[in-house]
């Protein structure tokens, strides 16, 4: 992906999410995929598929059950 379309990325999930602190970044490993970071810390990652000319993303996010009981 390039930037403009992790901006354009960035942008919807901010506006779905009403959350500003939502970063897109490219993580420094690996190119077919980009990273969701909120506040700094990693929450996901998004791939981008693109099948007879029709693009869409996919979000993959894991969460640890040790995550689960903690209070916030």
């Amino acid at each position: 992906m390039n930037g403009t379309e992790i901006k354009k990325v960035q942008d919807y999930l901010r506006r779905l999410f009403s959350n500003d602190d939502i970063e897109i970044v490219r993580p420094r490993t690996t190119h077919n995929s980009i990273e969701i970071l909120i506040n700094g810390e990693f929450i996901g990652t998004i791939f981008r598929d693109e099948d007879e000319g029709e693009v869409s993303y996919a979000v993959n996010m894991s969460i640890l059950q040790e995550d689960l009981d903690l209070e916030f």
